[in-house]
């Protein structure tokens, strides 16, 4: 029987886990089910639920073998990409960026 480790993250920090021992040929949707996650009662919760072993993305039908760690997604608020513009608009051009902590008397780039 595969033990493995279902989790889910449903706000910034906060990390909720079920340690689950499933049947031989379980599936990703077995471990959902089985780890009492509040969104497998209902199964519309379920099929549009984003999940992945180890930080890679897998359907509901993936086999799961021993110490798997099935990782429940939530979706993004805010694009990374934008989050940095905003950053880097924020802090002007001068204070941010790869070569903005130069030390005294070095070359450009160091």
């Amino acid at each position: 029987m595969p033990r493995v480790m279902v989790l889910h993250s449903p706000a910034p920090r906060q990390v909720l886990e079920w340690p689950v021992e499933l049947p031989a040929g379980a599936t990703v949707r077995d471990a959902l089910v089985a780890s009492g996650w509040s969104g497998s009662q209902s199964v519309e919760a379920l099929a549009t639920a984003e999940v992945g072993i180890w930080g890679r993305r897998c359907p509901l039908g993936q086999p799961l073998r021993e110490g798997d760690r099935v990782e429940i997604y939530r979706g993004l608020v805010v694009d990374p990409k934008v989050a940095r513009r905003e950053r880097f608009r924020k802090q002007g051009a001068r204070a941010a960026g790869l070569f903005a902590q130069r030390r005294p008397g070095s070359k450009a780039g160091y």
